[in-house]
């Protein structure tokens, strides 16, 4: 398909810039289901947009610091890189987006450290550039490993920020917090799941009260995620791979979920992404674990997921067209149109939406 069917003009003060407070009061636009119309409601309010006996699917990965700033040092010249972690390749690797690209070679060795004053102090994390790609990546290959050079990470890392919030202000210490869903548990994620950014205690307590099951699964979501679409056809498109697993348990939670005429609700595309990986053609949700670069365009024909609550994307991205897909291209062209017009907040810190799946004719 053409990605400019996916382009739409999104104002600039549309781009949120920090979550609204509490997390559940966000703005939730309901697309489909019952009610023709599209609905205008708050996050607060999804236990009674749900039935009892649906499941929610939440993805449990934790946002790790994973922009790391450093020098690349070569003779007497040196330059300032940045590095974007995005997949770990072994215990003492990670594939990462570095700029500026052209000043790095085979071979060299990054420090990574605090900057002041433009010079970089020595910390002792040091990395060899391994491979270098195309579109600026790279495989790093560090002097420490395993969780010690998580340690190392952690202290020097800063919370990866999508470039468009990161090029309108800096990362502070309310993104540590804001920035990671209350739930997360297990790290390796470099961009947060966003649409779980929007649960709080008090609301996962309400969906329970109101006989909502949850489980959780777990996509290490990449940086390739704010990678935009520079082909000119979808078919041309390469997505990143990342990694993720679907426990026995979940699996045959979600089967169960079906058994007895549940819907399950995937809670953000890297929910949804990741079970439609682990489902056979027949709808049956199997254990699976290792790396999807599965890429949903409208065509796709949806094996597990019947509900979606997702945030409002970027402009011809891999993500708009998912929703196009499960919703209808027409449906989320009318949808978008409706939540700029309307003042939503748009992107990672934005409002959410949800998403009823369209029928598709057989």
């Amino acid at each position: 398909m053409r990605v400019d069917l996916f382009d739409f003009d999104l104002p600039e003060d549309r781009i949120a810039t920090r979550p609204v407070k509490p997390r559940d009061a966000a703005r939730l636009l309901v697309v489909g289901g019952p009610e023709a119309a599209l609905q205008d409601r708050v996050v607060r309010d999804l236990p009674g947009l749900l039935r009892p006996g649906d499941t929610l699917v939440l993805n449990d990965t934790r946002v790790i610091p994973a922009r790391l700033v450093g020098m690349r040092r070569r003779g007497e010249a040196s330059a300032r890189i940045e590095a974007m972690l995005h997949k770990r390749e072994a215990t003492d690797r990670w594939r990462a987006f570095v700029r500026p690209a052209k000043r790095l070679a085979l071979g060299d060795i990054i420090r990574f450290g605090e900057e002041t004053e433009g010079a970089c102090l020595l910390s002792g994390l040091e990395a060899t550039v391994t491979e270098k790609g195309d579109g600026g990546e790279v495989v790093l290959r560090f002097a420490l490993s395993g969780p010690i050079l998580d340690e190392s990470i952690a202290s020097l890392g800063h919370m990866p920020l999508p470039p468009y919030i990161a090029s309108k202000r800096p990362e502070d210490a309310a993104d540590r917090v804001d920035y990671q869903t209350v739930y997360a548990a297990e790290e390796g994620a470099v961009a947060a799941p966003t649409a779980g950014l929007h649960f709080t205690d008090e609301l996962i307590t309400r969906l329970s009260e109101r006989g909502i099951d949850r489980q959780f699964v777990t996509l290490h979501v990449g940086a390739g995620t704010f990678l935009p679409v520079k082909a000119d056809d979808t078919s041309e498109h390469r997505m990143h791979a990342e990694w993720g697993s679907v426990s026995a348990e979940t699996a045959a939670a979600l089967n169960a979920t079906r058994q007895r005429g549940g819907r399950i609700v995937a809670v953000g595309t890297t929910s949804l992404r990741l079970l439609e990986s682990a489902t056979t053609p027949e709808g049956e949700v199997r254990p699976w674990a290792g790396d999807t670069a599965i890429f949903i365009t409208p065509g796709y024909r949806f094996r597990a997921v019947d509900v979606l609550m997702t945030n409002f994307h970027l402009p011809r991205s891999t993500l708009f067209m998912l929703v196009s897909a499960f919703a209808g291209l027409g449906e989320m062209q009318r949808a978008y149109a409706h939540a700029i017009a309307n003042g939503y907040r748009f992107y990672s810190y934005g409002d959410a939406s949800l998403l009823f799946r369209a029928e598709m004719p057989r």
